[in-house]
């Protein structure tokens, strides 16, 4: 066995903005009210003609480029999304089809908002046991279309988007940059966060999911830190799927990270499901606000009330 880390990540959203003002022709909201309630300014929405694969394969283009890799170097793409409309071809296989990739193996994981966590610790597993040399790894979702925008509780919730990284195997002697994974769930829990019916909707139970990730997700997301060998004071980041900034303050506050940069992107780009995490990651990247190296705490959360997390080394 060997390790694996993330060498590269990159981000892509659609050119559509909806502003809290917009919503507020929409539905009976304000700006003041949305802000107040979960810190969102805007989101981004993609159109009838921009599926779920069409913004993952723009992600994952960006993160190839970062990486200097063409898309014939990678041998698995997973995509982590629970809004793709079709079956089959899945989400990876379309991507892949989009990139031009070689033969890679594709599979799509569906955990909602911890899904590119939990897509993440697949990659790391699948590399370390030897199955895959260099894998994709993509979150990717499209809210917009899984959402009742006359729904004033919901609509000013939600955005569209997807985050890319490229995971690959370690050298001999290098230190393995994804640290172990600590996933689980509470099943009785399930319904407080849903995306059911036909059409689909998403719905949830917000006060619920309030109170349990403010009040159960610090010591969980210690013992991540823990088991990767990094005291919370220590990381430089700490990227928390971006549902709502009245959970990710608090959470990022208890988890004890004091010197760490919280990603806060959910004000600018809304919740955007399994696409949130690595969105938020790839625009601190960007903008050089944490450097090669530095230990990086992702934490996904949400949907069947499951939760994965990890520490990462920044690439």
């Amino acid at each position: 066995m060997t390790g694996s880390r993330v060498v590269a990540v990159g981000h892509y959203q659609p050119a559509k903005v909806l502003t809290n003002d917009d919503l507020a022709a929409m539905v009976d909201t304000s700006d003041e009210w949305i802000r107040s309630r979960v810190g969102i300014k805007s989101r981004h929405v993609a159109g009838p003609d921009e599926p779920v694969d069409e913004l993952a394969a723009h992600a994952g283009a960006k993160a190839l480029a970062s990486a200097g890799l063409t898309p014939a170097d990678i041998d698995l793409v997973l995509v982590a999304t629970s809004t793709a409309v079709d079956r089959s071809p899945n989400t990876a296989a379309r991507v892949a089809a989009r990139l031009g990739m070689g033969s890679p193996a594709v599979m799509d994981l569906n955990v909602v908002c911890a899904g590119f966590t939990h897509a993440l610790a697949t990659a790391d597993h699948t590399v370390r046991a030897g199955a895959a040399t260099r894998a994709l790894v993509i979150g990717a979702d499209k809210m917009a279309d899984v959402t009742d925008w006359t729904d004033r509780t919901t609509c000013v919730l939600v955005g569209d988007g997807a985050g890319a990284a490229v995971v690959e195997a370690t050298r001999p002697g290098q230190e393995p940059g994804i640290g172990p994974v600590l996933w689980g769930s509470v099943p009785e829990m399930g319904h407080a966060v849903r995306i059911e019916g036909t059409p689909p909707r998403f719905a949830q139970e917000g006060q619920s999911v309030y109170r349990w990730a403010t009040t159960q997700l610090p010591p969980i997301a210690r013992q991540v830190c823990e088991r990767a060998g990094v005291a919370p004071e220590e990381l430089a980041a700490v990227v928390l799927h971006q549902a709502n900034l009245r959970i990710i303050e608090p959470v990022a506050q208890r988890i004890g990270a004091v010197n760490a940069v919280v990603a806060r992107d959910v004000v600018e780009s809304g919740n955007t499901s399994a696409a949130s995490i690595p969105m938020a990651l790839s625009k601190l990247v960007s903008r050089g606000e944490i450097t090669s190296g530095d230990p990086v705490l992702l934490f996904g959360f949400g949907g069947n009330l499951s939760y994965a997390g990890q520490v990462i080394r920044c690439p």
